[in-house]
């Protein structure tokens, strides 16, 4: 596997994790009309992106392969979970 190969391959591995954190990182500040820092926007996509990933490695190692619905599913609450968790802490 050729290097480029191989950042393509971890490039669209992750890409589920990161377009989930950052929808639910934007969403809440566009549908709250809540005035919030930038510094507060990344540190909170990034928290829902490390649990995505963990989600999307769980589902790897569980089932041997990636791209599973289950595996998109627990993607989602993972997520939702984290971002819901730092919406209550404030």
């Amino acid at each position: 596997m050729s290097p480029l190969h191989l950042i393509n391959t971890l490039a669209n591995f992750a890409a589920p994790a990161l377009v989930v954190a950052l929808l639910c990182a934007i969403l809440p500040r566009i549908l709250m009309r809540k005035g919030s820092q930038a510094s507060h926007f990344f540190r909170c996509a990034a928290i829902n992106c490390v649990a995505g990933l963990a989600a999307l490695l769980a589902g790897l190692w569980y089932f041997g392969n990636d791209g599973k619905m289950a595996t998109y599913a627990a993607l989602v609450l993972a997520v939702a979970s984290s971002q819901w968790l730092q919406m209550r802490k404030g």
